[in-house]
């Protein structure tokens, strides 16, 4: 195949993405294939399913990944494919990419023996990922036609593991659909505030917390509790303060996780006199202890010092002064959640007219954050750039029918946002 076949081929089978990585004569399907030296390279691929697996010779996650081998005349499923993150690297490699796959590339993926290594290979490696979270690969041979024209567009210096992203011609990028919107949305200054029912009907909304329910439904976007991007595979958040809610994953461990946020609020939560409520709130800084919860926020497997796990098993927890884990969420609950979130961020401002009911206007600059790193919220967090800020409560406390509200979130100020992208740029509108 040619490079225009090959994302024609691609393009047909609905690719949205497109790009390569020149190999080396490690990748192979015994050594995996090595795709990146941090977990930023997950932003690259839809995966699912994230398990942490401690009790083998280098703990690590696993993932699994919908993966396909394409040719001209053939587009065959690899069923056991999968994403294997290792952190004590750290690194992400691509395994099982052969097994059960009567057209996978075989010939062409076999280790080498050491006493036949060049030192150099010459394959390419094709990748190409869809909106309904299938990826697509096509192995170029050493000297193809497909290969050396793969070669020939990379930059003098380039760094052999990195990525390359080839262009596809034709319609706007995700990116430009998502900025003409916000352009078209902040030209029309103040607007109602308003919400898409789970039906995408529009309804009018009362409510003052109706900045980002308005972004949304001028966006099309029906709100959900999905860990999944927004629009067009970006996150979309509307802020009009200083601190930003960046996720709101509710606890699977600890206390919380065992019995549910009524126990956990009624336990750890406060009254609040003459009324029948209980709050659990406040902000908990990293290793600082909450004078009215009681409760510390800390990182069990994490290595401050490195920037890296030391367990897969750890988590983000909030430990009483006892020892007790009151709430925990798994590094591999919130890893599968983060990356597949925040892949591409876009943050907009906006103002409320403070009118009965109420308007909002969205405002420019709108900032973008691309290519994150779960590694680098846990940096975020030990640091105490992210903060754990709840807003959980029970209402009617004493009687038969109390309604409880879980809302258990994490945020940062808007200044700290670009430590968690590798690319942060604000784009005027």
């Amino acid at each position: 195949m040619l490079l225009n076949d090959l994302v024609t081929r691609f393009v047909a089978l609905g690719s949205t993405r497109i790009f390569f990585k020149c190999l080396s004569e490690n990748d192979n399907s015994k050594q995996q294939i090595y795709l990146g030296s941090s977990f930023e390279v997950l932003t690259l691929f839809p995966y699912k399913d994230v398990v942490a697996h401690p009790n083998v010779k280098n703990p690590n996650f696993k993932a699994s990944i919908d993966l396909f081998w394409v040719g001209p005349d053939y587009f065959e499923r690899a069923p056991h494919s999968q994403l294997i993150l290792y952190p004590e690297y750290p690194e992400v490699r691509l395994s099982g990419f052969l097994r059960g796959c009567r057209s996978a590339p075989n010939e062409y993926l076999r280790p080498i023996p050491k006493d036949k290594r060049r030192g150099t290979d010459g394959r390419v490696l094709f990748f190409g990922t869809t909106a309904d979270g299938k990826t697509l690969v096509h192995l170029a041979a050493a000297g193809s036609d497909l290969a050396n024209h793969a070669f020939s567009l990379r930059k003098p210096g380039t760094d052999e593991k990195l990525f390359i992203e080839l262009p596809i011609s034709g319609p706007l990028s995700n990116k430009d659909v998502l900025l003409l919107r916000l352009r078209e949305i902040h030209q029309k200054g103040f607007v109602d505030s308003i919400r898409l029912d789970r039906t995408g009907n529009v309804v009018p909304y009362a409510a003052r917390n109706g900045g980002g329910y308005t972004l949304e439904a001028m966006l099309g976007i029906i709100p959900n509790g999905q860990a999944a991007p927004d629009f067009m595979g970006w996150e979309v958040k509307a802020y009009s303060g200083n601190r930003i809610t960046l996720m709101t994953p509710e606890p699977n461990g600890g206390y919380y996780g065992r019995e549910g946020v009524a126990a956990f609020v009624r336990r750890f939560g406060r009254s609040v006199e003459g009324r029948d409520q209980l709050y659990f709130t406040g902000v908990h800084r990293f290793q600082q202890l909450h004078p009215s919860t009681g409760l510390t926020l800390t990182l069990n497997g994490y290595d401050t010092r490195k920037g890296t796990i030391s367990d897969v098993s750890g988590a983000i927890e909030l430990v009483t002064r006892e020892g007790e884990v009151a709430s925990a969420w798994g590094f591999a609950h919130l890893l599968e959640h983060w990356n597949r979130k925040h892949a591409s961020a876009v943050y907009v401002p906006y103002e409320n007219s403070r009118a009965s009911p109420p308007k909002y206007r969205y405002l420019s600059p709108v900032l973008l954050g691309e290519r994150t790193d779960f590694a680098k919220c846990l940096a975020a967090i030990s640091k105490s750039r992210v903060v754990f800020d709840p807003g959980s409560k029970i209402d009617n406390v004493s009687t038969s029918r109390p309604r409880v509200k879980a809302r258990s979130q994490f945020r940062i100020t808007e200044s700290d946002l670009p430590l968690l992208y590798e690319s942060f740029t604000p784009v005027r509108l």
